[in-house]
């Protein structure tokens, strides 16, 4: 009855914890779709794959999101058309690569400056790996849920190229709205069958023939409106997976042995081990973890301490849950190994010889 009572407590905390970044990072996907032009967006990413996913990593300094809302962002850049390496370096590296986490990592960990200084250059290091890596698969269909291939945008539901449509596009081109928006394609999310977006979100009667303005001219109370509407429908279909990835990760957490984990601390090896499953079962959010991780300080290696900083806030037992909204299994699968090898070599590495 005491291990219910605490797996209930630690599943509460962690959800109690986790869900105003997650409504972040939902309204911050909804203002990107409705207030932000994605063609300039992508239009000013590098096309380079290595510099666009150094590049993406870097972005969650400007938009300081945890664990939990950089998955709706990373999916919103998907469906906007920016490269691949962008979304996932931003997916993986924004937990850690933003101001609010570096300050408190600083603030746990004052006395040790190098943690903080070796968890943003391996967070930022490992994202901009990963990112390369999947950039050269072109196609994103074999990695991605089918609920979202379908909405691509370099993947759309009609093939073939009619006159008809290619006379829209040019009517859209010249009008100045975003490819997004055009006859064809599709709003993620609305229900169990596709819906076009030029139907919900080009309301007030206008049609294919008088498509003579953005979403951007639209009145501001129409576009918050259409912002909550898409806030709720993502942290509806979000929600429901941070629950059951809250309550997984609470249930391990109460069965898992601590005295076991500490006795593993002071080996250059398994400590690291160690630290990078501790990280994944306890799903502590980035923002708090280095708080967490100073409480292992006086047991463990340092470097083991950065491999709980680093892997944790890319994989974690909720983010995988989050994750398999957007990816199919096996790349999150992929995610979880090259994350957790990549980190396993560099602090392995800071064991022996740097720390």
């Amino acid at each position: 009855m005491t291990q219910l009572h605490n797996g209930f407590t630690l599943f509460l905390s962690l959800l109690v914890e986790a869900m105003p970044f997650l409504l972040l990072g939902v309204s911050f996907s909804s203002v990107l779709l409705f207030f932000v032009d994605e063609g300039k967006l992508v239009a000013i990413m590098p096309r380079n794959p290595l510099l666009g996913a150094l590049v993406g990593s870097m972005i969650g300094f400007l938009f300081p999101v945890c664990e939990c809302g950089n998955v709706p962002v990373a999916r919103r850049f998907l469906m906007q058309g920016l490269p691949t390496p962008v979304a996932i370096g931003f997916l993986l590296a924004a937990p850690t690569i933003n101001p609010i986490v570096i300050w408190a990592t600083w603030t746990a960990f004052r006395d040790q400056p190098e943690i903080v200084v070796l968890r943003v250059i391996l967070s930022l290091t490992i994202a901009t790996i990963i990112g390369f890596v999947f950039s050269f698969q072109k196609d994103l269909t074999p990695i991605v849920q089918p609920a979202l291939a379908r909405y691509l945008k370099f993947n759309p539901p009609a093939k073939v190229e009619t006159k008809r449509s290619r006379r829209s596009s040019l009517v859209a081109q010249e009008a100045g709205i975003p490819n997004l928006l055009q006859s064809g394609n599709y709003w993620l999310g609305q229900g169990s069958s596709p819906t076009p977006i030029d139907n919900s979100l080009m309301s007030n009667g206008m049609t294919s023939s008088g498509m003579t303005s953005s979403i951007s001219s639209k009145p501001l109370p129409d576009k918050l409106r259409l912002v909550l509407e898409n806030t709720i429908q993502e942290l509806r279909e979000l929600g429901a997976v941070l629950v059951l990835g809250s309550a997984i990760a609470a249930a391990i957490q109460v069965l898992a042995p601590r005295e076991l984990i500490l006795s593993l601390g002071a080996g250059p090896i398994t400590s690291i081990i160690a630290m990078l499953i501790l990280a994944a079962v306890v799903s502590i959010c980035s923002t708090v973890d280095s708080f967490f991780a100073l409480s292992f300080a006086s047991t463990f290696t340092s470097g083991s301490l950065l491999a709980f900083l680093v892997f944790g806030p890319m994989i974690d037992l909720k983010g995988i849950g989050l994750m398999l909204s957007v990816f199919k299994p096996r790349t999150v699968f992929y995610f979880f190994v090259l994350a957790g090898q990549l980190t396993f070599l560099f602090t392995l590495f800071i064991n022996l010889h740097v720390i």
